[in-house]
């Protein structure tokens, strides 16, 4: 019998996103009789504990007997377990400093990590995430906050709908004016962005066409990889060579900072991967661009100017382009940032089911079975001794 747990999310502000739906545990429950389901209480999860219990699932906040334990963020260090087996988002595997003391704790309480993000394919794919939509909610939001700021439009706080589906009957009769929007990225995050270009009725077009033509519509390019970097010697571009060698090429966004009015960014970003434009653009009068939705959400990384988190309750910031100081949102001077880091709690039973599907389909096979390599592959920590692949963190894992 394997018994797994649905964890009470601790970090705070508590995200309100599950691994597993209350469906989803019940077709579980129907399909392996084999598995035990745990669920500590939450007032703050999208779905009541009432759901799961009809679903099957044992209510408990005595989660010792699982063998598996499933979360969503970072688990505040106390509240770790030892010995046990966790999945969830952990934020380690770039040395993130702010969860140094959560890897050390993992370390000393000899804790396997399963790390969602790190769950790929063999060719380094991605199997599993919220990225789809954090690009409808960011991808919304940008929209949002554009027409806040020029008075042209206005749309409501995807927080205030039901779902999605009332969300998408939000844009019936919306009317956009003739503006240029870029889209970055090719992943995810990507997708849910390009989902809600065309819900609006925004029409897609070639990069010449956009960079050379005007519109008497609103038009959007969706800029992928070899769209945005080539190599700094001769011009070109491979996505392998990319991700391997990074400080080898240089962005070729600049040309768009001039004919942008939205950003919408969804471009994974590593600490020796250029920005997509320069604090001197920045400050350039041809910078054209007011309103930048930082989905992938790197402070100082892609967007240069992104000065941190902002929060679902207030999403918009301002960066004055004089100073480069952080700003209340739509002042003449600034360009407004919308940059928060849990965007899909604002679609919270969508996004779970999402996930959940995956989990289901991709990764709970393996784990019942004892492992594959897609979990290998993922496992930071096993027993809390980093795995070869992650020996890269042993000072992370273990210096003061």
């Amino acid at each position: 019998m394997l018994t797994i747990a649905l964890i009470r999310e601790g970090k705070i502000p508590a995200d309100n996103r599950v691994a597993l739906t209350p469906a989803q545990c019940k077709w579980l429950k129907q399909n392996s009789p084999d598995i035990n389901i745990l669920v500590q209480p939450s007032p703050t999860r999208c779905f009541p504990d009432k759901d799961y219990l009809q679903a099957g699932a044992v209510i408990t906040d005595n989660i010792h007997q699982a063998n598996i334990l499933f979360g969503i963020k970072e688990v505040p260090k106390e509240q770790l377990i030892p010995n046990k087996t966790y999945l969830f988002f952990s934020h380690t595997k770039k040395a993130q400093p702010h969860n140094k003391a959560l890897m050390q704790e993992m370390v000393k309480k000899k804790i396997t990590l399963i790390d969602y993000e790190c769950l790929t394919h063999e060719d380094g794919q991605r199997i599993i995430g919220f990225g789809f939509f954090a690009g409808i909610v960011g991808a919304h939001n940008g929209m949002m906050a554009f027409g806040q700021r020029t008075g042209l439009f206005q749309l409501g706080r995807v927080k205030d709908v039901r779902d999605y589906r009332q969300l998408i009957h939000t844009y019936f009769g919306l009317k956009i004016p003739p503006i240029k929007i870029a889209v970055t990225g090719s992943g995810r995050v990507a997708h849910g962005i390009l989902e809600i270009m065309n819900l609006m009725g925004i029409h897609e077009v070639e990069p010449f066409d956009y960079l050379h033509k005007s519109y008497q519509y609103p038009v959007y390019v969706h800029l992928k990889g070899r769209d945005l970097y080539e190599r700094k010697d001769d011009g070109t571009y491979n996505r392998q060579n990319f991700h391997d060698y990074p400080e080898e090429y240089r962005c070729s966004f600049s040309p768009y900072v001039k004919q942008t009015d939205v950003l919408m960014n969804g471009v994974y970003w590593d600490k020796d991967i250029a920005p997509l434009f320069s604090i001197e653009e920045f400050q350039s009068p041809d910078f054209k661009i007011q309103t930048i939705a930082d989905i992938t959400n790197d402070e100082g990384g892609s967007v240069p100017v992104n000065k941190g988190d902002s929060s679902i309750d207030e999403p918009v910031y301002g960066a004055d382009k004089s100073t480069l100081e952080k700003t209340a949102p739509y002042l003449s001077n600034s360009v407004d940032i919308i940059a928060v880091g849990n965007l899909p709690n604002e679609l919270p039973r969508d996004a779970s089911r999402y996930f959940g599907e995956q989990l289901i389909k991709y990764i709970l096979e393996d784990i019942m079975k004892g492992g594959s390599p897609i979990i290998e592959r993922a496992t930071i920590l096993k027993n809390g001794k980093l795995t070869e692949p992650y020996t890269y963190l042993d000072k992370y894992a273990h210096s003061s």
